[in-house]
């Protein structure tokens, strides 16, 4: 078993409170020294309470999902004798309404694109069993009630 942390800062300063216009940004620490700008998402919080140019949690959320896929994805394709010179993802989620009427990420798609090198280069099927694959095995996929569809964009062969 694993354990992992974060540290999330936020600070009034001099701003009222109690007329709830007071900032959102706040930034998150994280093992290793990194830290990020965060904030509410402005469609949830408007400008100037949120800081359009931070983190937000829907933001992170989706990224997890990706980076975790990609991951394993990488992983993957290691075992299996595939070079990858590099890999993209233009993840999105939904926001909506769920089940208990509550507002939920309700689905992740992930857009990934591997560019493959080398003589072994997977044939479509063969690369959508390698995303299935990945998928299974995400912790954080595993750990969200959300929908997470993959759908892989397909790169023509570089000389």
């Amino acid at each position: 078993m694993s354990s992992y942390t974060a540290e999330i800062r936020w600070s009034r300063g001099e701003q009222k409170f109690s007329d709830n216009r007071y900032s959102r940004a706040h930034t998150w620490h994280f093992d290793g020294g990194t830290v990020v700008a965060a904030s509410s998402s402005p469609s949830v919080v408007p400008l100037p309470m949120s800081h359009a140019a931070a983190v937000d949690p829907e933001e992170a959320f989706v990224a997890s999902l990706s980076s975790c896929h990609m991951l394993w994805f990488l992983a993957l394709a290691a075992k299996q004798g595939y070079t990858i010179d590099s890999y993209t993802d233009k993840a999105s989620g939904v926001m909506a309404k769920n089940a208990a009427g509550k507002l939920a990420m309700t689905q992740v798609t992930l857009h990934p694109l591997a560019i493959f090198s080398g003589a072994k280069h997977p044939d479509r099927p063969t690369l959508h069993a390698l995303h299935h694959a990945a998928h299974e095995e995400c912790f954080i996929a595993h750990s969200v009630r959300s929908e997470v569809l993959i759908e892989p964009r397909v790169a023509l062969a570089q000389a």
